[in-house]
């Protein structure tokens, strides 16, 4: 099960990339990549751990639907992983209009993520706002960072974008930090931006 918020000590939770089973099964149904990714993303922010169980046939092969699922995982790690492994939680896990419902089993109760959706995760001085789907507008809105909530006491230096290494456009106001992304590099998964404090 996951939790509505952040849990201290550290917490673990398990799920499986299959809806209806632990186990290797005909007609299996299967998860897809943004919602695992959504959920480890979630569990992180929250100061959790993830343990991922896959099914394996009885000749212990990994069914193709399985590997083609880890790897998409594994990809979005390869650029994001910074957000995720190694780091603490922030103040608060997030925004967003998302529910995750608390408790056993009901990790599949949740509607999808949206762009709205964002959880942080912190390491050393950095602060990492991931985004749980790519908006439609190309801009992100983040009402945690503004003057009103107080809640990052430091002025901001950058703005980075995760695997990209275009100048990304950004404004800080009183109601949040605006941030415009780069229309060419929609993605399906979620994406993270770095935010860098001022020293």
């Amino acid at each position: 099960g996951q939790l509505a918020g952040i849990r201290t000590p550290i917490w673990q939770t398990d799920t499986a990339l299959a809806v209806n089973s632990w186990g290797y099964t005909t007609h299996q149904t299967y998860k897809t990549a943004d919602a695992v990714i959504g959920d480890l993303v979630d569990i992180v922010s929250k100061n959790g751990s993830l343990l991922l169980n896959i099914g394996p046939r009885p000749d212990g092969t990994i069914p193709e639907e399985e590997q083609e699922l880890l790897l998409a995982i594994g990809r979005w790690l390869q650029i994001n992983g910074e957000a995720i492994y190694g780091t603490r939680p922030w103040t608060i896990y997030g925004e967003g209009p998302t529910v995750v419902v608390a408790g056993k089993f009901n990790d599949t109760k949740r509607d999808p993520f949206t762009s709205q959706d964002i959880r942080f995760t912190t390491r050393g001085t950095l602060l990492y706002a991931t985004v749980l789907a790519w908006p439609a507008d190309h801009a992100v809105h983040i009402t945690s960072l503004g003057a009103r909530l107080g809640l990052f006491q430091q002025p901001i230096k950058q703005v980075e974008l995760l695997g990209s290494t275009e100048i990304i456009r950004w404004g800080l106001a009183a109601d949040g930090l605006h941030v415009d992304l780069p229309a060419h590099l929609a993605d399906q998964h979620a994406f993270v931006l770095r935010i860098t404090p001022a020293t």
